[in-house]
């Protein structure tokens, strides 16, 4: 058969990745593929690849959400969730990350929406090859820049703004690639170490270090100068014994990177902060806000690009303060970059969506969503 994607253009804040790149529609239409792309025409949500270089490969220029209206043949392809305001009943097959299948605020209405128009849902997160491994995913990109926006708040701190009533950190505007996002925040260590009269980097406590995100948040630790005695990488082994970790106040900056797949104790609970410490930062990349199961119970609530922290107060003291980063679409910070990344693994999947009643990547994910529409009572 004939495959057919239309690549919706994003409506999420701030959201300037995109799921199929220019250069991997280039290689599907190759291949027979036809494949549709809405204009990025809104500035807060602009695909960092323009719609040239999409027209340029073969792909056919729509107008933002006609995905509505295409013929039911077509997959309507796009990253991140649609818009909480709509109710419309959705009728065609959709790729994306849902966020719907752990339970998460609002999971059974969009459920709903594909009960009722008849749609079906193949999740981006649970693509997965014969090894149960995701086949793409951007958790690396995850990491990393969930790092250096950890990093970049407790720079913002020391520059004066720790003892301030409310948080305060500015907009954060996407970089053009890594380079960019590591010499910003070299910079800003020179401004703490010029304030403070000599070198001071922060302690940052990565929690999933082994895995796809932990080792990216591990990585810009590095490449941004932090020695690597102040970089403490925990995974499975130690947290092996259950929360909470009264350590992990010992360091200024927590990165939270676990998948959360079932429940666990909490990394630290709200009685634990009351212990005071060090920490100052808390990152949380895996961002399970309205997860009952959230190992950071805390952190409830998202952030965003534009409001990229939130204020909490460990104690009464005057440093006490605790700023809480949880935006859930980290890797856009770096577009390109985490865009190429991301596509290129799907490739091959996408590759096989020719066969899909066959291939057990796309059934299981059928499966899957079909599983779920049960569980959510319909």
């Amino acid at each position: 058969m004939t495959v057919k994607l239309w690549l919706r253009a994003e409506t999420k804040p701030n959201e300037h990745r995109s799921a199929l790149t220019p250069s991997v529609c280039e290689h599907l239409i190759k291949k027979g593929y036809v494949i549709n792309v809405e204009r990025s025409t809104e500035k807060s949500t602009e695909r960092f690849f323009s719609d040239a270089e999409y027209e340029k490969v073969g792909c056919q220029l729509v107008e933002p959400g006609s995905w509505k209206t295409a013929p039911k043949e077509f997959f309507i392809v796009g990253l991140k969730e649609l818009p909480e305001n709509d109710e419309s009943p959705l009728e065609h097959r959709h790729i994306f990350f849902a966020h719907c299948f752990k339970h998460q605020r609002g999971w059974q209405d969009l459920i709903k929406r594909f009960h009722v128009g008849g749609g079906e849902l193949y999740d981006l997160e649970f693509l997965n090859d014969d090894q149960g491994r995701r086949v793409a995913a951007f958790g690396y990109y995850a990491g990393f820049a969930g790092s250096a926006v950890g990093i970049d708040v407790w720079c913002h701190q020391q520059l004066g703004f720790l003892k301030m009533e409310a948080s305060s950190f500015p907009p954060i505007n996407p970089f053009k690639d890594e380079e960019a996002l590591i010499a910003h925040i070299k910079a800003k260590f020179e401004s703490v170490s010029a304030k403070n009269g000599g070198v001071k980097f922060p302690k940052v406590h990565v929690m999933g270090a082994l895995g796809r995100c932990g080792s990216g948040a591990v990585d810009f630790a590095r490449k941004a100068g932090i020695p690597e005695e102040n970089i403490i990488k925990w995974d499975m082994a130690e947290t092996a014994v259950g929360g909470p970790f009264p350590v992990i106040l010992e360091s200024d900056i927590f990165v939270n990177c676990i998948y959360l797949s079932k429940p666990i104790p909490p990394f630290l609970s709200v009685e634990t902060l009351k212990q005071g410490g060090k920490l100052s930062v808390v990152v949380d990349v895996s961002c399970d806000t309205s997860n009952p199961h959230n190992p950071l119970p805390f952190c409830d609530k998202n952030t965003t690009f534009d409001s990229p922290t939130y204020r909490i107060h460990k104690g009464s003291g005057e440093n006490d303060a605790l700023d809480i980063i949880t935006i859930d679409h980290l890797p856009t910070l770096l577009p390109r970059e985490s865009s190429d990344r991301f596509s290129n693994d799907l490739l091959s999947t996408f590759e096989k969506l020719e066969n899909i009643q066959n291939e057990r990547v796309w059934q299981d994910a059928l499966k899957l969503f079909r599983d779920k529409v049960k569980e959510a009572g319909f």
